[in-house]
């Protein structure tokens, strides 16, 4: 018997260990992946994967193994500042980022994006300038980190962690305690935690159901990944490294995700599909590019999960064509209404860093996407006052993936008594600083209650 047991060891679930390890209560933690050094994708070597739980997205840190990015802001998203209040959140970021130098992450300084004059300027081209302060480690920095963290943890007699281990079932007692079975047999606890993040959605839907919690909308968001010409917004970068702009179009409104000066484009893997993704310069093996890349992502929301999983695979999988491919179309050529051929980047100005297919967008993606892109670089051009290179280049079709909303309280407790909910699967977070900041509040709260217990 457990006093506390958690599914799932990626980076909400990381810090509210953090957190817990003096505590005094029992604690386990089951994940399906690996442990943090043997997380080793055939994907990174450039081979095919195969793993039952890719090592990409499942094991020790999850997705903080990869680009470890945290913003330290509510503005990119997320619900946590309803449930916290502003004041709140931005303390636990900030403890947060203090907790991730105390390891290591020093070695990388933060940055600001806060520059009130852009703000304005950006107003005053039909976009909004989001503001954020950044602390980017890289992902061998990232899993430097979180190898020295879990090293921490571990050396508490109070926490236990299982890996490769799958959890098949959650039940609740009728002594109000819970039986979770797994692959390797089953264990109890008075308290129960989900932190699978945002791969393990359609397993979490099952047991939340069957346990009698609601689940609300899911969202989607699918973009463009444009590749541009670096100094083309270099004026506007010297100051901010990174830049994240909003267009307020009718119903909705788009963000520009992940830029990356002087990156590359690279696949990434996710759901069972390909899209393209940024890299930065800082991950490359071979320097930096004369390039700039980031995506433009238009939200959608759906009643069900199976609703958006099914316009990704429709459109992002209509794509790929079994397959890896990509498309890419010159701005020119899709301003003028015709494709682009494989000659045509073979001379491009503007080199692409991804082998993809040249093709014709509008043949491939649904409206609203394509007006909403075209008249976001508009206004961007407006921004810059200047016009983009017409050999800028655009890639379809990225996507980023949201867990459907589960209904929790302040605690992050449904509305089954001793059912918790942490970072990206509960719906509420949609970051790596957010996920962090939930698993780090609920662990003091925990480790609160056992003090006065």
């Amino acid at each position: 018997m457990y006093d506390f047991i958690t599914i799932g060891s990626g980076v909400s679930s990381i810090f509210m260990a953090y957190a817990m390890r003096n505590s005094g209560r029992s604690v386990l933690i089951l994940e399906k992946g690996k442990p943090l050094e043997a997380r080793s994708c055939p994907l990174d070597r450039g081979e095919s994967c195969d793993c039952e739980a890719c090592d990409k997205f499942f094991g020790f840190a999850g997705l903080g193994k990869s680009e470890g990015k945290f913003n330290y802001t509510s503005d990119f998203g997320g619900e946590l500042e309803h449930k916290l209040g502003k004041k709140r959140l931005h303390e636990l970021m900030r403890e947060v980022d203090d907790i991730l130098c105390s390891y290591g992450g020093d070695a990388v300084d933060m940055y600001s994006t806060v520059n009130p004059q852009l703000a304005r300027k950006a107003e005053q081209s039909g976009l909004k300038l989001l503001s954020t302060e950044v602390r980017h480690l890289g992902s061998t920095l990232s899993s430097a980190i979180f190898q020295r963290i879990y090293e921490e943890i571990v050396a508490s007699d109070s926490i236990q962690l299982q890996f490769q281990v799958d959890v098949q079932t959650i039940q609740k007692d009728a002594d109000g305690f819970f039986t979770v079975h797994t692959s390797q047999g089953s264990v109890r606890a008075r308290q129960i935690a989900i932190a699978t993040g945002r791969s393990g959605t359609d397993w979490l839907n099952r047991q939340a159901a069957e346990l009698g919690v609601r689940q609300g909308k899911t969202r989607l968001d699918l973009g463009f990944r444009v590749e541009m010409k670096e100094q083309q917004l270099r004026a506007i970068l010297q100051n901010t490294f990174e830049t994240k702009l909003s267009y307020a179009d009718e119903n909705t409104v788009s963000t520009t995700y992940c830029m990356n000066p002087r990156g590359s484009i690279i696949r990434k893997y996710q759901e069972g599909l390909v899209m393209p993704d940024g890299q930065n310069f800082r991950e490359r093996q071979d320097g930096t590019t004369a390039n700039l890349n980031f995506t433009l992502f238009t939200p959608a929301y759906f009643s069900t999960l199976e609703e958006a999983n099914q316009l990704a695979r429709q459109v992002i999988g209509g794509i790929n064509r079994g397959g890896e491919r990509i498309v890419v179309q010159r701005l020119e050529d899709l301003r003028r209404g015709r494709p682009t051929t494989t000659e045509q980047l073979t001379g491009n100005r503007i080199q692409p860093t991804l082998h993809a297919d040249a093709g014709y967008l509008p043949e491939e993606i649904p409206a609203p996407y394509i007006p909403i892109l075209l008249r976001f670089l508009e206004r961007l051009e407006h921004f810059l006052e200047e016009p983009l290179d017409e050999d800028t280049l655009l890639y379809g079709m990225d996507g980023k993936f949201y867990a459907p909303v589960l209904e929790t309280d302040e605690r992050f407790q449904t509305a089954v008594p001793g059912f918790y909910l942490i970072g990206d699967c509960s719906g509420v977070t949609h970051s790596l600083s957010q996920a962090a900041a939930c698993g780090l509040y609920l662990g003091k709260l925990l480790s609160s209650d056992s003090e006065r217990t």
